[in-house]
């Protein structure tokens, strides 16, 4: 997770970016980086398949993301086994850690 808002304009150039300089990351690997927006009713996710980028994008109708404030990092492990459809689930379940 990519603590703090993110300008939700940015497509998947931009966040790549914010994770290349910013971060200092890279993308090798089975990563994904997730971005909440300021009402924390949006996030949207990139993620690095061999040929090119993969990017999701979910807002809620109601309610908000359990988010943590900016300068930190949280890690959290989420299998492709396990499938994205139960990504929602793993991520509420890990974001509604201490803040």
């Amino acid at each position: 997770m990519v603590c703090g808002a993110a300008n939700m304009r940015k497509g998947v150039d931009g966040l790549a970016a914010i994770v290349n300089l910013s971060l200092a990351c890279d993308f090798s690997g089975e990563s994904m980086f997730i971005f909440c927006n300021k009402s924390r009713n949006r996030v949207k996710i990139i993620e690095w398949d061999d040929d090119g980028f993969w990017l999701y994008q979910k807002r809620l109708e109601r309610g908000t993301f359990p988010w943590h404030a900016e300068g930190r990092v949280k890690r959290m492990v989420i299998t492709k086994d396990a499938g994205y459809g139960r990504l929602g689930a793993e991520f509420a379940a890990v974001a509604a850690g201490p803040m």
